[in-house]
């Protein structure tokens, strides 16, 4: 038998496998978003423990007042805001005094100025807040999340004896637009699959979008500035408590976006920095797009070829249509009630997000640096950086 010989084998091996591997997370993701996602448990267990939600700011949308006002009604007891600003001068300062007006009743405090404690913006705008926090629970959240009133009571009803972390998972609004349409075809589909699988498996997955973490266990690791370092904070938070023996729960309720900015351009410059932080911090990243739908059929069905002489093309189409199928399955269970989109615009939109992700993958492999928030920061092999300062 040649080298050829035994490399086609190889390969043909490594397609079953993908097939098995793939397949199984569809299974899984599907399963789970059906039993777990939009139940109804918005009932208290047990005593409400205090929480104190530390909220980064910076700059206005269309939706920030609505999307901010929603956490000034939440239906809890006992929890505080903690609204971050970095700069006096930006207009969401005057967003957030006029929340604070309409709502005094509201356990609520506005910091300006931030604390330079590294390079991630998002930390040192939320140092103050986090060091004025009352409570032993702490819930990082972003701006352009709009939340339900019982919302933190799904959260802190998954903060168990034993659970460190409550985590959201990300979803989009229903907002008007193609581009609209494209990020929640992608936070419905794709994310979600791959998110879900590794939290179920074990691996820990979690975005910095919507987390209720046990403060104490935070500083033991030392606090937030111990992940000043880092671009992507929310992994390596995770991991500290991860390492620290507690377990990870996912609400009930997804992360719901709702930033009144968006655009295709947008998002394509979103999923780029995203995967160049993977890369960075998961060497196992650049397997990522043997793993996207086009790609994977080709290889599934270059094997299936191979091995049973079946027609490559054919499989390729049947694989694909049952890759939609099943999207469009767990992009219903993901949203929990009816699409705001036709299944004409659901098929154009998948279709493009597929045909993007190899392209966003190749342009995050292409340059190292990343630009967020205002600043430019060149990444580093373990998920540290540093910031490209203008000479």
């Amino acid at each position: 038998m040649s080298l050829l010989d035994l490399c086609l084998q190889g390969l043909a091996v490594f397609g079953f496998i993908l097939f098995g591997v793939l397949w199984l997370m569809h299974f899984m993701s599907i399963i789970y978003v059906r039993l777990h996602l939009h139940r109804k448990r918005s009932e208290v267990k047990g005593q409400m423990a205090g929480v104190s939600l530390l909220k980064p700011l910076k700059g206005v949308d269309p939706n920030l007042i609505s999307n901010l006002e929603t956490f000034f009604t939440l239906d809890y007891p006992k929890y505080e805001v903690l609204l971050c600003v970095q700069d006096q001068d930006d207009p969401a300062v005057d967003v957030c005094k006029k929340l604070l007006g309409k709502y005094p009743n509201v356990d609520a405090r506005l910091f300006i100025g931030g604390k330079k404690v590294g390079i991630n913006p998002k930390i040192n705008n939320l140092m103050p807040g986090y060091e004025g926090a009352k409570y032993g629970l702490v819930w990082i959240c972003d701006s352009g999340i709009r939340v339900k009133p019982d919302s933190l009571t799904d959260m802190t009803n998954q903060m168990t004896e034993k659970v460190g972390l409550v985590h959201g998972l990300p979803y989009v609004a229903d907002r008007q637009g193609f581009a609209a349409t494209l990020e929640q075809v992608y936070f419905g589909t794709s994310h979600p699959r791959s998110y879900i699988s590794a939290n179920v498996t074990g691996i820990k997955c979690v975005t910095g979008m919507s987390c209720l973490m046990r403060k104490d266990v935070l500083d033991q690791a030392g606090g937030l500035v111990a992940f000043a370092q880092y671009i992507a904070e929310d992994y390596f938070m995770a991991k500290a408590i991860a390492d620290r023996g507690w377990r990870f729960s996912m609400a009930t309720q997804v992360a719901m976006q709702n930033s009144g900015s968006y655009s295709i351009g947008q998002f394509q410059s979103r999923m780029i920095r995203w995967t160049k932080l993977r890369i960075n911090m998961l060497p196992g990243t650049v397997l990522e797009p043997v793993s996207e739908c086009f790609l994977a059929s080709l290889i599934i069905g270059w094997a299936a070829h191979y091995v049973f002489r079946w027609d490559m093309m054919v499989f390729f189409m049947c694989h694909c249509l049952a890759w939609f199928i099943s999207d469009y399955i767990q992009l219903t269970g993901v949203q929990g009630g009816a699409l705001c989109f036709s299944k004409l615009d659901f098929a154009v939109a998948w279709f493009i997000r597929e045909s993007m992700a190899v392209q966003i993958f190749l342009s995050a492999l292409w340059d190292p640096t990343i630009s967020w928030r205002t600043g430019r920061y060149r990444l580093r092999c373990g998920g540290t950086a540093e910031e490209i300062l203008d000479v």
